[in-house]
C-alpha cells in the first residue's frame, strides 16, 4: 500500500463507465424510434460513426471554451445529419436530447470497476470525482450504476467553471475535498486530459489504457485492466 496517498481522483467517462458501449446502445434505440433508416441513413453503426468524429471535435472545441454546452449539444447531432443529407435542425434538436437523456441510463461499467471502488474504500481511500461531462448527465450515471455512494466529492467542469486540463479543475477539487496534491493520485483514461493536467497539478497518475493506445508517455503507472489498482494502492 502506498500510504503518502489519501485521496483517489477518478475521471469517470471511459475510466469507470464504457462510454462506447453505453453510446451504441443509445444510437440503437435512436434509429429504430426514430426510424432513421427511412430517412436514408443505412445503420445505427453508420449513424455513430459519423456523429463520434463530430463529438470529439465538438468536444475540443468545447473544453478550448471556443463553443458552450448547449451548442456542442445540438450541433454534433447537426452535423451528423447533415452528413447523410437530412438538413432538419428539429429532427437533430430531438435526437440530441433523446440521447443526453437515454445514454446515461444504459449502465455499461468496465470490469472490476464496482470491486476497485469497494477495494479503496474498504482500504480507507477519501474517493472523489472530477469530469468534463455535463454535470446533470454524470450525476444520473453515478446514481444509476451504485456508484454514487463511494464518492466524497463530486467535482464537474460546469461547476468548477474551468475543465481539464486546466489546473484550475484540479485546484477547485483540492479546496472542495480538504485533498493536498501530494496525497493525492489521480486514474484516467486521456493522457493529454486527465494525466498531464494532473501532473501540472502537482499529483502522481494512474494512466488506464486498455487499448495501449499510449506508448511511451511520461506517467507515473500504467495499467490496462482496473484491477492491476489494486497492486498500486
Amino acid at each position: 500500500m502506498q500510504k503518502q496517498y489519501k485521496h483517489i481522483f477518478f475521471d469517470l467517462d471511459r475510466t469507470l463507465w464504457d462510454f462506447e458501449k453505453s453510446a451504441i446502445e443509445a444510437f440503437e434505440s435512436i434509429f429504430e424510434k426514430y426510424n432513421l433508416k427511412k430517412l436514408g441513413i443505412p445503420s445505427s453503426g453508420e449513424l455513430h460513426k459519423k456523429y463520434t468524429v463530430h463529438n470529439n471535435s465538438l468536444w475540443e472545441k468545447y473544453r478550448n471554451g471556443e463553443i458552450d454546452k448547449e451548442t456542442l449539444k445540438w450541433l454534433r447531432f447537426h452535423l451528423t445529419m447533415n452528413d447523410f443529407g437530412i438538413d432538419d435542425k428539429t429532427l437533430a434538436d430531438k435526437v440530441g436530447e433523446e440521447y443526453v437523456k437515454l445514454s446515461p441510463v444504459l449502465v455499461n461499467l468496465f470490469p472490476y470497476a464496482i470491486e476497485i471502488l469497494e477495494y479503496l474504500h474498504k482500504k480507507g481511500y477519501s474517493i472523489h470525482l472530477i469530469t468534463n461531462g455535463f454535470s446533470e448527465v454524470q450525476n444520473v450515471k453515478l446514481k444509476v450504476s451504485g456508484m454514487e455512494k463511494f464518492f466524497k466529492t463530486v467535482v464537474t467542469s460546469e461547476e468548477a467553471g474551468v475543465k481539464k486540463p486546466l489546473a484550475g479543475i484540479f485546484n477547485y477539487a483540492f479546496e472542495k475535498s480538504g485533498a493536498n496534491p501530494r496525497e493525492s493520485i489521480m486514474i484516467g483514461d486521456d493522457y493529454e486530459v486527465d494525466i498531464l493536467g494532473a501532473q501540472r497539478a502537482g499529483m502522481n497518475q494512474i494512466l488506464f489504457d486498455p487499448h495501449e493506445n499510449y506508448n511511451g508517455v511520461e506517467v507515473t503507472y500504467k495499467i490496462k485492466n482496473l484491477k492491476e489498482i489494486e497492486t498500486i494502492l
